[in-house]
């Protein structure tokens, strides 16, 4: 499997004007089976359009996604998405949020329990299976969604900050937990976040993105060894790479945040 980002721009039509908004711009990007790819940038840099353009949510204005040569122009069960709200259906059990997408494939119901049950003991959430979403904590309902994309076995699992609305705490327990489960379950993943320390935990290659419109500015090689353990955040490369992106990356966010203000008051 490979994922090819070729060339893709990407505007949108501005309501009430005749300009449009050009929020990617010239975008290519490869990524091998197996790697685990962040997307990294200040807000507003495309980061989640982009995204959205390799689920097939998003059509591209110009260029093209091709997964193994094949133009991607819908979503299908190659590549699910983890959002930051979790978007677990409140009236369904755990178990039942994760056959969801099996059951949309026909999967017949006994064998989608027991799919359903082993990608939940993999997050480990087993005895949690008849518990509702509001029963559980923030960090089990991110859990039960990365269990829920992951069981129809997608080739690409596609992550939008899906940490975001944790406390910093459990943020960081989920780190090392999905570096566990992607480890274990063999999967691909492309995965959107503003944390340098969250990336450069995650990564195997960090792809920094500039704004105004979205491009990418660079793209480091995470060389630190694997599997990633709380012990990884005090390894000199680790916090060698961590202050040369915060340094890279330092005068953009500055920039934003003056253009952000500035558009408010005005």
């Amino acid at each position: 499997m490979q994922l090819k980002v070729d060339h893709v721009s990407k505007e949108f039509a501005v309501r009430g004007h005749a300009k449009v908004l050009k929020v990617l711009a010239d975008v290519s990007l490869s990524v091998a089976e197996g790697e685990l790819i962040v997307l990294l940038g200040p807000s507003g840099c495309g980061k989640s359009t982009l995204l959205n353009v390799v689920a097939g949510f998003l059509k591209p204005t110009l260029g093209q996604v091709l997964l193994d040569d094949t133009p991607v122009m819908k979503p299908d069960r190659r590549r699910t998405v983890v959002f930051q709200d979790y978007a677990l259906f409140p009236w369904m059990t755990v178990q039942k949020n994760v056959e969801f997408g099996l059951k949309a494939q026909g999967v017949e119901p006994v064998e989608r329990a027991r799919i359903a049950r082993d990608f939940l003991a993999l997050v480990k959430l087993s005895g949690c299976e008849d518990r509702y979403p509001y029963e559980i904590s923030g960090g089990m309902k991110q859990r039960a969604a990365i269990a829920r994309a992951l069981a129809p076995n997608p080739d690409i699992l596609l992550m939008d900050e899906p940490f975001g609305a944790l406390d910093a705490q459990t943020r960081v327990l989920m780190q090392e937990e999905l570096a566990r489960i992607v480890a274990e379950a063999r999967r691909t993943v492309l995965f959107v976040t503003h944390s340098i320390e969250e990336a450069v935990f995650l990564a195997d290659r960090i792809v920094v993105m500039s704004s105004h419109p979205g491009r990418i500015r660079s793209i480091h090689d995470v060389g630190l060894p694997r599997p990633r353990t709380p012990r990884t955040r005090s390894l000199p490369e680790f916090i060698s790479l961590t202050q040369e992106l915060w340094d890279s990356l330092k005068p953009q966010w500055r920039d934003d945040g003056v253009e952000a203000r500035l558009q408010r008051e005005n």
